[in-house]
Order: C-alpha cells, then sequence, then structure tokens
C-alpha cells in the first residue's frame, strides 16, 4: 500500500492510501483512507452517481476519537479507478470480500450506506466471521429505474445507450450538470434545502466529471448493481444474520425505499431506529447518526 495525493474534497481528513486490487487479471488502484486509532471500523459511501468516501467525513470526524476509521472508494467512483468495466454485483462482491481480508485480520464493525448494505450483508452470508457489528443507514437494494418501475428490457437499454460513445457521454453529461444534481437532491437525498450550497454542488459536479466516470453510474442507476432482486431475498439475508445489526432509517426517505427499510427493520433480531433525514442522512445529519451508532457499538 502507498500514500496517495487527495483531492480535498473527495476526503476525510486522514490518510489517503491505495489498495492495488486484482480483478481477472487486471490491477485496479482503490482509495481509501484511515483516521484515528484504536479498534478499526469500516464506512462504506452509498452507490450513486456522486459516490465518495467524502460523504462518510461527518461520521468519521465524531467516530474516530474512538476508533480507527477506514474508509473507502469503490471501483468506478471517487478517486478509485473508474475503467470501462461491464459493473455487476459479482464485481463488488469480490472487492469487498478481498478488501476486508487484506485490511482486517480479524471481525470488524462496519457502516454501511444505502446500496452498499446489500453488499455486506451478502458477505456476511458468504464469511460470517466477517463483520463483528453492522450498522446499515437508509439501505436499499432496488436502483432508482427499478424503484420507478422501469420494466428491465428499457433499462438495460438506457445502461447501454449511456455506455456508448457519443450519445452517451451527452446524456450522462445532461444528467450531471449541478442543476440536475442540485435537483436530484432536493428530490430524495438531503431534506434541508440550505445544505445544499453552490461549494457543495461545485464539489459534487467535480466528482462525476472524471475521465471513464459515466459506466459504474449508469450501471447503478438501472438496478444493474442491485445486490439483490426481491424483497424476500433482502429479509432472507437479514433473517441470517448472527451478529448485532442496527438499521438507521430517515423519516423523510421516499416512501417506496422506506418500506423496504422498514420490513428489514421488522426483524426480531434487529435493531432500528428513525431519525430526521432521508437517503443521504449519513452525510446530512452525520452528528444525528452518529449519536444513535456509538452505543450500539459500545454494547458488549
Amino acid at each position: 500500500m502507498t500514500a496517495v495525493m487527495s483531492n480535498p474534497s473527495n476526503q476525510i481528513g486522514g490518510d489517503a492510501k491505495i489498495f492495488s486490487w486484482l480483478w481477472r487479471g487486471q490491477t485496479y488502484p482503490i482509495a481509501y483512507e484511515t483516521k484515528g486509532e484504536g479498534l478499526p471500523i469500516l464506512l462504506l459511501p452509498a452507490f450513486s452517481t456522486v459516490s465518495s468516501r467524502s460523504e462518510m467525513r461527518g461520521l468519521a470526524d465524531h467516530l474516530f476519537p474512538n476508533f480507527k476509521v477506514v474508509a473507502l472508494d469503490w471501483l468506478g467512483f471517487g478517486e478509485s479507478a473508474r475503467p470501462a468495466l461491464d459493473y455487476q454485483p459479482t464485481l463488488y462482491n469480490q472487492l469487498l470480500q478481498d478488501f476486508v481480508e487484506d485490511q482486517f485480520s480479524k471481525p470488524v464493525a462496519v457502516i454501511a450506506a444505502g446500496h452498499s448494505a446489500g453488499y455486506v450483508l451478502g458477505l456476511q452470508q458468504r464469511r460470517s466471521q466477517t463483520w463483528s457489528k453492522i450498522v446499515l443507514v437508509a439501505p436499499t437494494w432496488k436502483g432508482p429505474l427499478r424503484v420507478m418501475g422501469v420494466p428491465d428490457p428499457v433499462r438495460d437499454g438506457v445502461r447501454e445507450l449511456v455506455r456508448s460513445p457519443g450519445v452517451g457521454q451527452l446524456l450522462y453529461a445532461l444528467n450531471t450538470t449541478p442543476g440536475f444534481l442540485k435537483f436530484m437532491y432536493q428530490q430524495h437525498v438531503y431534506v434541508d434545502e440550505t445544505h445544499l450550497t453552490a461549494d457543495f454542488i461545485d464539489q459534487k459536479y467535480k466528482s462525476t466529471q472524471q475521465p471513464d466516470a459515466r459506466y459504474a453510474p449508469a450501471a447503478f442507476v438501472t438496478g444493474t448493481l442491485d445486490p439483490i432482486k426481491t424483497r424476500e431475498s433482502f429479509i432472507e439475508m437479514g433473517e441470517a444474520i448472527c451478529v448485532p445489526v442496527l438499521v438507521v432509517i430517515g423519516e423523510e426517505c421516499p416512501d417506496k425505499s422506506k418500506a423496504e427499510m422498514e420490513a428489514l427493520a421488522e426483524l426480531s433480531q434487529i435493531q432500528s431506529v428513525h431519525i430526521s433525514g432521508s437517503l443521504g442522512l449519513h452525510e446530512e445529519y452525520a452528528r444525528e447518526v452518529a449519536e444513535v451508532v456509538l452505543p450500539f457499538l459500545d454494547q458488549t
């Protein structure tokens, strides 16, 4: 592992490093960052067009006095490599497994936002000794177009169109303008519009303008990165968990997404708490999330 220079908008204020990940004969640099000392805790940002470990900075600030915080940029997002791959759940399942095995010698606590939840639960199913405790913040498993009810063939067509040169680049550019990004945040990511400052939106916009940035977001938006396909599978994952789990649900989350979170939270072995916030509550209300997470992490 080697230290790397980091864009201030894409970091949590710690030591930026690179995990060299081997996938199907090719090595890809995966950006991650550590901050603090003590027991480690892994922070996984939500999948989105603007996914970056920077969205975990508020949580890291509240956790690092007690923990060694480790925050990851998923392949295709943030400061990690953005190759023109066929992004699928298999890729991220393996990346998460390999990263955890490389970084941690014993079970580790994890805080996963959004779609990261499904990958955390999947790894728990495959390797039950991976996690010591699991926190799922506004956990989701349906990509935006799947939530909207767009049929599979249409979603697949949109993904391939965005991946194509020319037209795909234009479509991606139209869907990542500062104005459009702010609109999306207002719709279902943030609650308080005053938090959507010009600087905030500009940082998010810059994160979308990297070479080959469109491939992974296109897979997420169209549901290609959905770690599971049915609510039943989501619930089965929850039922199989043998470590403490806390689900944090935002009161203002979109109704369809919130229904999936509530279904998971109803399981008897899962603790849950409701606080103000929407799909981006781990970033917008980091202090409030930390206030409910810290007592859970301290439980024996």
